[in-house]
């Protein structure tokens, strides 16, 4: 009877039922939010020491005393507020556009009758197969032309038209959302008078949401983190995205401390704890949009079959 118990509670009965295997799989799971959380607390921890602890061997992870001025440094030197407001700009400007021009043409290549679509489909899914890194060249030549640079515009302007940072990936996803429903909505919708635009707006669109979320969530991050087209296009300094103020917080703190510098040496040295304490100013709103939409985010990736 003893020896049955402790296979019960061992192994269970069946395999997933038992102490072994829900021991392995949370011992599976430790590991990797190990793997993932272990950046997170080295810049958490950085951050709140001062340079000789940061130089002392004997101090690990924990600090001798918490540097909560490093916070206070890190947040004149990125001009935070003006800052933040100008990435939030482009981050959530630039997701609306693409969430809503993306989704209806989704739409269109999903359920829509139009000559040459799938030719159309393969252009589409070509721009997303090509590094920007190749075509930088025109489209600063083309926003110089335009007067687009140093403003939001080089990024708003394309997410308006279901282009921009990952467009075509967008617009994948939402074609094969739309490509999964049923025939019979567009029908009965037809039969009531509803052309293909009221179809869309009334009736695709609100059943939607699951990608919208998806969408916005994955539009809002990679501006939110892009580096590499803000540093060409946004050059003059006035509207500059956290990104670029985490780049540059060596100068603009010797600028804002009134510093000189002679032979490369500056009077106010820049530490590896500030640049931490920066670099989580710079990460925590996504961070916290995250953590208030972490259940929607996992619900919209299993409607929308969305995997790694």
């Amino acid at each position: 009877m003893m020896k049955e118990r402790a296979r019960y509670f061992f192994i269970g009965k069946s395999i997933v039922d038992g102490f072994m295997y829900k021991f392995f799989v949370f011992t599976i799971l430790l590991f990797i939010s190990t793997l993932y959380m272990k950046p997170l607390l080295y810049i958490i921890s950085t951050s709140l020491k001062s340079v000789a602890e940061m130089l002392d061997p004997s101090i690990g992870w924990l600090p001798r005393v918490l540097e909560w001025g490093n916070y206070q440094v890190a947040f004149i030197g990125l001009e935070y507020m003006k800052g933040l407001f100008q990435t939030l700009l482009v981050a959530v400007g630039a997701a609306i556009f693409q969430v809503f021009s993306c989704s209806m043409t989704g739409y269109a290549f999903a359920r829509l009758h139009i000559p040459g679509k799938n030719i159309l489909f393969v252009i589409v899914l070509l721009t997303f197969l090509i590094p920007p890194q190749t075509i930088v060249i025109p489209l600063f030549v083309t926003y110089v032309k335009l007067g687009w640079l140093n403003t939001p515009l080089p990024f708003l302007i394309p997410a308006l038209f279901a282009q921009g940072l990952k467009g075509a990936l967008f617009i994948l996803i939402f074609r094969q959302f739309y490509s999964s429903f049923p025939k019979e909505l567009e029908e009965s919708a037809r039969m009531d008078g509803a052309g293909p635009f009221r179809t869309f707006w009334k009736i695709m669109l609100p059943l939607s949401r699951p990608a919208m979320l998806i969408v916005f969530l994955f539009s809002f991050v990679w501006h939110w983190n892009n580096y590499f087209e803000p540093s060409l296009f946004l050059q003059n300094g006035e509207f500059v995205l956290l990104s670029g103020r985490l780049e540059n917080l060596q100068d603009s703190l010797n600028a804002s401390m009134g510093t000189a510098s002679f032979l490369g040496f500056t009077f106010f040295d820049l530490n590896e704890p500030i640049k931490m304490a920066g670099a989580l100013l710079v990460i925590l709103p996504p961070l916290i949009l995250f953590m208030f939409t972490q259940r929607y985010f996992v619900e919209g990736i299993e409607r929308t079959g969305i995997v790694e």
